[in-house]
């Protein structure tokens, strides 16, 4: 490997532990320094690994007087396929599927309860408590993915997250080399990994650089004092990003938005201590070689040093050249969020991370389209100028976009339950430029506000054996629900063929009294895309309207209902038409 100067830490039980002399006796595998760390428990061992070194079983000795004990450190062959088979990177081509493993289907009762964890709780019936789902479930379903359209699985973090409560959500790692056992451990993550990839399918790991939880071990008992951020007294983020680029920004905020904890029970990791960083860097590279991870979703990007995630970022990229990471990015305006990923400003910091989380499209895009009134600045007008500032990304087509998330009010219950403004919505979703992201469950109407977060995270029903109904079925699934998900479904599917919604270019008009009308398009296939947010129709003709785009195109076929439209047609009140067009 590229990385092939690994920091190994090795914890004792002794106070005095790291006075013992160190060896290894194994082909290739050098010491190049010992780290003495403050703490006596610990070494930071600085190990070469030539290229001529095979894969086996690398025997780490300490000697302490007379006594030798001997550590077993295994030295694994490369995972094969690096590019085509895992580390495939996550594009515009994909679809990705967000989905809790708690709350999403249980395959192993076995697992439900794992002895001498902290957390005991099983109680489907509060949202606050753990419910069994795990990782086998999510198995269980990847033919009901696949077959809904999907590509590519993100799961909320699967490492140990041995806490004593609210344990259900995964985001405060106890042990980032443990697979916690409850969602089925390193063996199911590997099964889980290796059946996704036979399907084509793809998977996305959770990334938690920022903090860990308050039972971790290197907060409990940390190899050097500085491991995390400490304060004098308890010391919150302000969550305020804006101080990160603003020109006139104290260092003193600069400090209380970066090093600040994001809760009392997740500790700060001070990215910028070469311990730390190694660690971090070494613990994703591993993840994604044990694990066969394509793509990479980073949590809180904006609350970890900036320069720290610039250097793991292009770690991963020179280990595996097609990886993908995204940060979530949850701030307010194109500016602050491009700031994080590849951009085209002449700034001091330049970010490398590929993308984010498309917040500003869906606060300041998708949902005002569909829940305001047009004005001259509002409804699908912010939908429009939001677009518009995409001039500021290297590359707008990998922003992911989506509607919801597990920390975010359903959006069908952000329309009211209105199924036309949903599937409006939707249509958006499947043929807009970037990487589409859904929520589990949004193709079952399943509904929830986050107040508190609980009640977005509810079970898919029909993923535990004594639910009453089936949701992963047709006979499960009620009228309504049914024509929401074939809906889902005939765009998702359609959306995976098409070229000009996968890599093609776009092009938007403005939109006048409500309508919004933008085009995908490549030399083979031209999409239009109909947005009618007025309370009226409107009626269109390509031979008249929109002629940069629709010169040479004499009809229309509707990609839903599967009709052809002519060169005229009529588009009802609250309804979006995708539409391929034909000559």
């Amino acid at each position: 490997m590229q990385w092939n100067k690994v920091q190994l830490l090795v914890h004792g039980t002794t106070n005095d532990f790291n006075k013992q002399e160190v060896s290894i006796n194994y082909p290739g595998i050098i010491i190049q320094k010992i780290n003495r760390l403050e703490n006596g428990k610990y070494f930071a061992l600085d190990i070469l690994i030539k290229a001529s070194a095979k894969p086996g079983i690398v025997k780490i000795n300490f000697k302490d007087g007379d006594k030798i004990n001997t550590v077993e450190w295994p030295l694994n062959k490369r995972r094969e396929g690096r590019g085509t088979k895992f580390a495939q990177g996550v594009t515009s081509s994909d679809l990705i599927y967000l989905l809790m493993p708690d709350r999403f289907s249980n395959g192993d009762y076995s697992n439900d309860k794992v002895a001498g964890m902290r957390d005991q709780s099983l109680n489907r019936d509060s949202i606050f408590t753990r419910h069994g789902g795990d990782m086998q479930g999510v198995i269980n379903h990847l033919g009901y993915l696949q077959d809904l359209g999907v590509t590519t699985v993100w799961m909320t973090p699967v490492l140990e997250n041995d806490m004593r409560n609210r344990t259900e959500h995964g985001y405060a790692f106890t042990n980032e080399y443990k697979i916690d056992p409850r969602l089925g451990g390193a063996e199911a993550y590997k099964n889980l990994s290796d059946s996704l990839h036979k399907r084509g399918m793809k998977l996305i790991q959770d990334a938690v650089y920022n903090h860990v939880g308050s039972e971790n071990i290197f907060y409990l008992d940390p190899p050097v004092k500085d491991w995390v951020h400490h304060w004098d007294t308890y010391t919150n983020t302000t969550f305020k990003d804006q101080c990160l680029f603003d020109p006139y920004a104290s260092a003193e905020d600069k400090k209380k938005m970066s090093d600040g904890w994001f809760t009392r029970q997740m500790p700060d990791m001070n990215e910028s201590n070469p311990y730390v960083a190694n660690f971090l860097i070494q613990h994703a590279i591993w993840c994604v070689e044990e694990f066969g991870i394509d793509g990479w979703r980073i949590d809180t990007y904006p609350y970890n040093d900036l320069d720290f995630m610039n250097h793991c970022n292009q770690a991963l990229v020179n280990e595996y050249p097609k990886m993908t990471m995204f940060g979530e990015t949850w701030v307010h305006g194109v500016p602050n969020q491009s700031y994080f990923c590849q951009n085209n400003y002449n700034i001091p910091f330049k970010s490398n991370l590929t993308a984010t989380t498309d917040f500003q499209q869906l606060f300041y895009g998708i949902t005002p389209a569909i829940n305001d009134k047009f004005g001259w600045t509002d409804g699908v007008n912010k939908l429009y100028t939001t677009t518009a500032q995409d001039f500021v990304y290297k590359n707008p087509m990998n922003e992911v976009i989506f509607l919801d998330n597990h920390d975010l009010p359903r959006f069908y219950s952000v329309v009211g339950e209105d199924t036309s403004k949903y599937k409006m919505a939707f249509a958006w979703l499947m043929t807009f430029r970037g990487i589409p992201e859904m929520y589990y469950g949004s193709e079952i109407l399943m509904t929830g506000f986050t107040n508190p977060d609980g009640n977005v995270r509810k079970d898919f029903m029909g993923g535990w054996k004594e639910d009453s109904l089936n949701k992963f079925t047709a006979a499960g699934r009620t009228d309504k629900e049914n024509d929401l998900f074939n809906y889902i479904r005939t765009l998702a599917n359609f959306r995976k063929n098409s070229s000009a919604i996968k890599t093609g270019k776009m092009m938007q008009y403005v939109p006048q009294d409500g309508l919004y009308v933008y085009f995908r398009y490549d030399a083979a296939q031209t999409v239009m895309c109909v947005m009618n947010t007025d309370e009226k129709e409107r009626t269109i003709d390509i031979k008249k309207e929109f002629t940069e785009r629709t010169t040479g195109f004499t009809k229309a076929k509707n990609v839903v209902t599967g009709t052809e439209e002519g060169s005229s047609f009529t588009i009802p009140a609250k309804k979006m038409f995708v539409l391929q067009l034909e000559k």
